[in-house]
């Protein structure tokens, strides 16, 4: 883990295929002189790449120039993958230092339309576009079929943009199109299981008798289902296989089982249907919440109040409500709701963290090092590529 002292900022952004699975995270650090001493900062131990196991990194840069020898032997080419800049292309040498790269195993996106004159080596066939950049430029249907993928769509921001980059070709998506009240749940969800769990969540709370607990989960095939497949997931590795409802709250404990009921609120409804990718969203929230709780000095149920405020951040996407309504039912603690309803107070100012790519200002306003912060990133989203697998 990163000492405590200075650290590099990187923002990293999921990566998710068309079937709302997470293929890989985009890390980008800010350009200037001293970069590869800050790529060997971020690299230099094995603790990223451990983190997010068995996702891989696509790493974005304005040009291969940072790629210096040093660097170079910090990034395995099975596990980095470098998005560069077309615009590039207009210097003489990096032609020929991305088709060294490529011959060298990296896998290398290149990003936007090639400079008028330039030309990009012809092994390099994988396109990635900055859809916040062209958003007015229009993608034209099967446009890169000729071209070998997966190719990236970044900064896709909203379901209109996403299925316009499907029908181009790409493959691969970041962006915050997840968020789109377009975007999801199908229309048949009638949020059953939703309201079960919320229920639950509420029995939990004023501690209620197990057997109340089995009853409600009873009630619920794919709730039982959820919850037994999770106990019996590699996230939890226990020794004998969990067949009862009544053994699962046994294995789990209480305050577990109340964290995983909080993240089965995002769970797909059908069997058969997409992933929703709110849960990973949420898991990542809630688990760098709770590692900045940590890292303060939290205790236990100040850690828990701090997972719960993460997770909760999205319900508002999520049931389609005003999230002071949603804090309302749910009797919050006064400090969680203001932090959910206005961004109030210490947890609301970690949440406006996690909603961005914070500066070294932000973190300094908020409390937060950039080593605590970099810390809580490889905490958080390990376990929500764990939670992701396993849900």
């Amino acid at each position: 883990m990163a000492e405590q002292g200075h650290f590099p900022l990187v923002a990293i952004d999921p990566v998710a295929n068309a079937q709302n699975e997470w293929v890989a995270l985009s890390l980008r650090l800010a350009p200037g002189a001293d970069l590869p001493q800050r790529l060997q900062a971020v690299f230099a131990g094995a603790d990223l790449l451990t983190a997010i196991a068995p996702l891989d990194c696509l790493l974005h840069l304005d040009g291969p120039e940072a790629l210096t020898v040093p660097v170079l032997t910090l990034l395995p080419p099975n596990r980095i993958g470098l998005v560069i800049k077309s615009e590039a292309l207009a210097s003489g040498g990096a032609a020929r230092q991305l088709a060294e790269l490529h011959a060298g195993g990296y896998r290398i996106w290149l990003d936007g339309d090639v400079p008028e004159g330039a030309k990009a080596p012809a092994a390099l066939r994988s396109a990635a576009r900055d859809c916040r950049a062209h958003h007015d430029a229009a993608l034209a249907p099967g446009r890169l079929v000729s071209l070998f993928g997966p190719h990236l769509a970044h900064g896709v921001d909203d379901a209109r943009r996403f299925s316009d980059c499907e029908n181009a070709g790409f493959d691969w998506f970041s962006g915050d199109y997840s968020l789109d009240p377009d975007a999801a749940p199908a229309p048949d969800d009638d949020g059953s299981s939703r309201r079960r769990i919320l229920t639950l969540l509420g029995l939990l709370a004023r501690d209620a008798d197990s057997r109340e607990l089995e009853d409600q989960i009873r009630q619920d095939p794919a709730l039982a289902y959820h919850l037994l497949k999770l106990v019996n997931s590699a996230a939890f590795a226990v020794s004998t296989q969990v067949t009862s409802f009544a053994q699962a709250i046994t294995v789990l404990g209480r305050r577990q089982l109340q964290r995983w009921l909080q993240l089965l609120l995002y769970a797909r409804q059908q069997p058969d249907g997409l992933p929703n990718l709110l849960l990973p969203l949420a898991a990542r929230r809630g688990a760098q919440l709770e590692s900045l709780s940590r890292q303060a000095g939290g205790e236990r149920d100040a850690q828990d109040l701090a997972f719960m405020t993460g997770v909760f951040s999205l319900l508002d996407r999520l049931l389609h409500m005003p999230m002071a309504a949603i804090a309302d039912e749910l009797y919050l603690p006064e400090h969680v709701a203001a932090a959910l309803v206005e961004r109030r107070g210490r947890l609301g100012a970690w949440l406006r963290l996690t909603e961005a790519h914070p500066t070294e200002s932000a973190l300094e306003a908020a409390g937060v090092s950039p080593a605590a912060w970099w810390n809580s990133q490889l905490h958080a989203y390990h376990w929500a590529i764990q939670v992701g697998r396993n849900v």
